[in-house]
């Protein structure tokens, strides 16, 4: 299946933060599993097997199909709307 949303989305994008998830540090959480970043803006939120569930919860907020791993050697994608891996 072809997603038209992960064949527009950069392959990057400028990164909020390189400090983690700002969400979790506000609370005074350090313990999120992987992080994600947008990419139309380059919010930075902890993945859907932390408690907090950040980057999701991005995307609940403003709508921004496309995030990819913010992980060190991870390149991939995923589409919120279309459910995919890119």
């Amino acid at each position: 299946m072809k997603c038209e949303h992960l064949e527009a989305a950069p392959a990057d994008a400028d990164p909020s933060t390189n400090e983690g998830c700002p969400e979790c540090l506000k609370i005074g959480f350090y313990d999120w599993v992987h992080l994600r970043m947008c990419l139309t803006c380059g919010q930075i939120g902890c993945c859907d097997s932390s408690p907090y569930q950040h980057a999701t919860g991005h995307f609940n907020d403003v709508g921004h199909p496309v995030m990819r791993s913010f992980e060190p050697g991870e390149t991939w994608k995923w589409c919120y709307l279309d459910e995919l891996i890119g």
